[in-house]
């Protein structure tokens, strides 16, 4: 057996443990958790209150206000990256039981997956550290600029918010053909709890959709225009969702969303389906 071999099988074996199971467990109540502290800053944010943005950073930062908050922070981070190896895993070892194009794109799916983890660790680390100041809407003007300062830097651009708004309309489609639901074991999708479950991934997952489409947007407009600060992350969205005719109702009612989805993590590391 080659040294490949011997690692690949140490990988798959590490992949279906027992301990990766707890893992994702944990790194799903963590993501859950921000998602939730997303969800109450969005609705703050539609009844005026404007102290922190609405976004991972934002929930970070709100969660180390917290009495013993580096110590959650900490925590946050730690599942975060669990969750980052569990998606790591995957895109190289896992969805063994499906062929060709679908497992490629399942694995493709996890190495994204395991990207957003664990950027979102890396920034929890360095709130639960003490070394991060820089504003997230700060950070996308900066590398936006930068980018469009490239060779055809608009048409990248315009490629990143396609691809972004791509990304929302998946999750829309998840939502409502109930895609979602392979991510639950047979237990989490039956009798009420499991109705529950259900709703909870369809509003979760069409918030968050939304979030991504408008997000997506902006940097359209932000390529279209040739300013980088009209591009943003997650905060900047929800923003110019409450400056639209009947804003504050739209982004209470997506705030609730992304609140639903935080609980769907919830659920979904109770009747976690690997």
């Amino acid at each position: 057996m080659t040294v490949a071999d011997r690692a690949e099988q140490l990988g798959r074996r590490a992949d279906r443990s027992d301990w990766m199971d707890v893992a994702g467990r944990v790194g799903l109540v963590a993501y859950g958790v921000m998602h939730l502290l997303i969800a109450w800053l969005a609705l703050q944010l539609a009844f005026g209150d404007r102290k922190q943005s609405a976004s991972s950073q934002g929930a970070l930062h709100e969660l180390a206000s917290q009495p013993f908050g580096d110590v959650l922070v900490w925590a946050v981070a730690i599942g975060l990256f669990l969750l980052a190896l569990w998606q790591g895993l995957e895109a190289l070892f896992g969805h063994r039981e499906l062929r060709g194009r679908k497992r490629v794109g399942k694995r493709l799916a996890s190495a994204g997956k395991t990207v957003v983890y664990a950027g979102i660790g890396v920034s929890a680390l360095k709130i639960a550290t003490g070394s991060s100041s820089t504003s997230s809407e700060k950070k996308t003007d900066s590398w936006t600029a930068r980018l469009m300062d490239l060779p055809a830097g608009q048409v990248l651009v315009a490629a990143v918010g396609l691809t972004i708004l791509g990304i929302g309309g998946y999750f829309v489609v998840r939502a409502w053909t109930e895609k979602f639901r392979e991510e639950l074991d047979t237990e989490g999708k039956t009798g009420s709890s499991g109705s529950a479950y259900v709703w909870f991934g369809k509003l979760g997952y069409t918030a968050k959709g939304i979030a991504f489409g408008i997000v997506g947007t902006l940097f359209i407009y932000a390529a279209l225009t040739h300013d980088p600060h009209k591009s943003g992350g997650l905060d900047q969205a929800l923003t110019e969702l409450l400056g639209q005719p009947f804003g504050p109702f739209l982004l209470a009612v997506v705030a609730v969303g992304i609140g639903c989805y935080g609980l769907f993590c919830f659920a979904r590391a109770r009747h976690i389906n690997r």
